[in-house]
């Protein structure tokens, strides 16, 4: 079998508020006067999860804390085998909170920035936004996002039995100003929720959807469109939405004839990395590494990458794949 930490990896979908370091953590919260300790996982349910969050993003105020933690996870990435990522950040909320729109945005990319030249890695950033805060707040999201040329998308995250309907005008906007668009559905709520993030959404990607399978139909509409579900098994399990991994609906998805790439979604809260995410694929799932090398694979296509790095990537699992 082969090294799974050299498989060349695409990651598409981890949150940056979810890969603080824990000692960085640590450092910051007494900085700053937080206490998470007493809000640290397991977590009983998505609620407790969010709300430990919440209490992540208070430990991040100036922007060396954001720059420090972007830095971060270019050496976190880099050291398990991913060459490229598309880190999810909440950073119209950030600016927010801080009074200060850009500094948030601005000080990751400059993290990046740095930690991509040190370690060898590519990042892009997508930009999220909870479905229950206000349409002008995720118009506020669009405009960082037209403003930055490496923020490649925008989406909605947050509780999925929120309508997206009230965003459409923006959704449009960003599809007219060549700005991807990338929506967590099917992971709290049902199909229905997928299918809005199609239709309503103009979604180019799904973040989890696993529950699609739930109506043959929408199913069919993500074949016949294919829209790449990112599927996040460690995370599914660790907030109670599967039981286990060997028992994650991933293979069913696969079965059914969909693009299925693998990511982290919240390494901080899980404990997997994603190369611990593709081993749980061929031990929890039997899975060999020629349909390993192809998930890599789609991961790859499915990005927002530039040409020339897909191409690449797509070469680099071939060789992978072959051993050499």
């Amino acid at each position: 079998m082969r090294d799974l930490a050299a498989l060349p990896k695409a990651h598409l979908h981890v949150h940056l508020e979810s890969t603080v370091r824990p000692d960085t953590l640590a450092e910051l919260a007494d900085h700053h006067g937080v206490d998470v300790r007493a809000h640290a996982g397991p977590y009983r349910d998505f609620a407790e999860f969010a709300a430990h969050n919440g209490l992540v993003r208070d430990c991040l105020r100036r922007a060396d804390d954001f720059s420090r933690i972007a830095y971060e996870f270019c050496a976190e990435e880099a050291a398990q085998g991913t060459r490229y990522a598309e880190v999810t950040f909440t950073a119209a909320a950030h600016g927010e909170r801080l009074g200060d729109p850009d500094l948030p945005l601005e000080a990751v990319l400059a993290g990046l920035a740095a930690g991509q030249a040190a370690h060898g890695i590519e990042c892009r950033v997508i930009v999220d936004h909870p479905r229950k805060r206000s349409v002008a707040r995720f118009a506020e999201s669009l405009r960082l996002a037209m403003a930055h040329p490496h923020v490649v998308a925008i989406g909605t995250a947050g509780a999925e039995d929120y309508p997206l309907t009230p965003f459409a005008a923006v959704f449009r906007a960003a599809r007219d100003a060549g700005i991807g668009l990338v929506h967590h559905a099917g992971e709290c709520c049902g199909a229905p929720s997928v299918l809005e993030a199609v239709t309503v959404g103009l979604a180019d990607r799904i973040g989890h959807g696993f529950r699609a399978l739930d109506d043959p139909d929408v199913v069919e509409l993500l074949r016949e469109r294919a829209v790449p579900l990112e599927v996040c098994p460690s995370s599914n399990v660790v907030l109670g939405l599967v039981e286990s991994v060997s028992s994650h609906p991933l293979p069913l998805l696969m079965d059914a004839g969909l693009i299925v790439t693998l990511s982290t979604d919240i390494p901080s809260a899980t404990g997997t990395t994603l190369t611990d995410e593709y081993r749980l694929l061929r031990d929890e799932l039997g899975f060999d590494d020629d349909t390993i090398a192809a998930i890599a694979t789609n991961a790859v296509d499915a990005s927002f990458a530039p040409p020339d790095t897909k191409a690449l990537l797509r070469q680099d699992i071939a060789t992978w794949r072959a051993g050499s």
